[in-house]
């Protein structure tokens, strides 16, 4: 069963929709809370003035002839005036004391709650929605002349109820304005915020194998955006040392492959343009064989570089005596140096932590290097090292020496300081040593001081 990858919404559009939320929320709290005190206020201040009404008509009827007056002022009405209060007045046998007009058909008494008694506090009203109107109905007792009479009014609270439906109205239109000018101000902030991010994209867009001098340049972006663009630097900067080696190292090996490919083709052609005898064929056929095997040795020493600076690349790093080790290279250099009464000499002990065969190679290069540029009767030393940490190889020789300008770059593949320098080897033996040293976690590093030697030293940790 395949499953479709989630697609990803953008950065802008989830900004733009969180900001948009936050808003509404926040607009829909503000306004609903303002609603509800609205609201609120508005049934307080009715309820307010229904408890004056039923004060004023319990003072009324307190009067000798307040049935009469009350009666009057119901159905006295100015021109215009609308109705807002009915009120019902009736004795302990049920007889209208006093009514408003049109009461009885309206508002019959059974559609009014029970009579609170007045030292039960405010009358509790009971809401009615009748021929579109909302009424309040409430229903209190009061004793006139030793006779517990019923009070029955109905508010009218229609303006009330139209009011509250249109402030509701308005509030919702303020929210969805409000909520459409959320949008609208985070999509105008998250591409300004954003805009950045488009500028980077764009200067790394232009980026290319003939653009990696260009930088992003860390102050111009803002601090959130400093740490990426220094890291894009960085990565511009080794790749522009990566492409920049890879350039010398092609032109390198080219060279390295076509001056031993340009001698055998060059004998070849000279043995073909006449009869040779047998030794001098043979002759050339020597020098081929020798061409054919500097050859080999430069693609074996590249596919080990190639394999070393590989990521899967593994090593069986074991602990042996570092001085049996040395003491068996250095012996067999020793034919090589006797026969320029270069003296090879062994100091120091302890255990290495290497893969042997690994090690043997470091240290027979430097032996040989140091061999090639040592003077005759001068004095070779490997001096072993052994600590908590780390064990450390040098070799000395007491040659000419290396300028301080080329020491950092001695490292390099196919890098030779001088001409003479050049015919003695393809460059690669110090790259080698490198390799190894770094495939077991290690270093190599070359101090060197005119006419005093070059010293060449390895750090395995332990």
């Amino acid at each position: 069963m395949s499953s479709k990858p989630t697609e990803r919404r953008s950065i802008s559009s989830q900004l733009v929709i969180l900001f948009t939320l936050a808003a509404a929320l926040l607009l829909s709290c503000g306004l609903g809370v303002f609603y509800g005190m609205v609201v609120r206020q508005a049934f307080e201040e009715d309820n307010a003035v229904l408890a004056d009404k039923v004060m004023a008509i319990r003072a009324e009827i307190q009067n000798p002839d307040g049935s009469r007056a009350l009666q009057d002022q119901l159905t006295t009405l100015r021109p215009g005036e609308h109705a807002v209060y009915w009120v019902r007045v009736f004795d302990p046998a049920g007889q209208v004391m006093a009514e408003s007009p049109g009461m009885a058909e309206m508002l019959p008494r059974a559609l009014f709650p029970e009579a609170t008694p007045r030292n039960a506090g405010s009358p509790r009203p009971k809401d009615l929605h009748k021929e579109g109107k909302l009424l309040w109905l409430v229903a209190t007792t009061e004793t006139v002349a030793d006779q517990l009479v019923t009070i029955q009014i109905a508010q009218d609270r229609s303006a009330d109820e139209a009011f509250i439906k249109k402030f509701g109205a308005l509030l919702g239109i303020v929210l969805a304005l409000g909520i459409l000018a959320a949008a609208v101000i985070a999509i105008s902030v998250t591409r300004r915020g954003l805009r950045p991010l488009a500028e980077m994209t764009d200067s790394l867009q232009r980026t290319g194998p003939t653009q990696l001098h260009e930088r992003l340049g860390v102050p111009r972006w803002p601090t959130e955006l400093q740490p990426m663009a220094a890291a894009f630097d960085g990565m511009l900067d080794r790749l522009e040392d990566s492409f920049t080696r890879l350039s010398q190292f092609s032109a390198d090996l080219a060279h390295e492959l076509r001056t031993p490919v340009a001698n055998i083709l060059g004998e070849a052609e000279v043995s073909l343009t006449r009869e040779r005898t047998p030794d001098e064929y043979r002759q050339v056929i020597e020098s081929c064989v020798a061409e054919c095997g500097r050859l080999s040795r430069i693609i074996d020493n590249l596919l080990f570089l190639a394999r070393a600076e590989s990521a899967d690349h593994q090593i069986q790093a074991t602990s042996f005596d570092g001085r049996q080790a040395v003491e068996k290279i250095a012996s067999y250099y020793e034919t090589a140096a006797e026969e320029r009464h270069i003296a090879i000499t062994c100091q120091g002990q302890g255990q290495i932590k290497a893969e042997p065969l690994l090690f043997g190679r470091a240290v027979s290069n430097l032996v040989e290097n140091a061999l090639r540029f040592a003077p005759d009767g001068g004095q070779i030393v490997i001096r072993l090292q052994a600590g908590a940490d780390s064990s450390t190889v040098s070799v000395d020789d007491n040659g000419s020496g290396i300028p301080p300008e080329h020491l950092p770059r001695v490292f390099d593949r196919f890098y030779r300081v001088d001409s003479s320098r050049a015919s003695a080897g393809s460059g690669l033996g110090l790259a080698l040593v490198k390799s190894i040293c770094e495939l077991h976690g290690g270093s190599a590093s070359a101090a060197s001081a005119q006419e005093r030697g070059t010293t060449v030293t390895l750090i395995f940790p332990a």
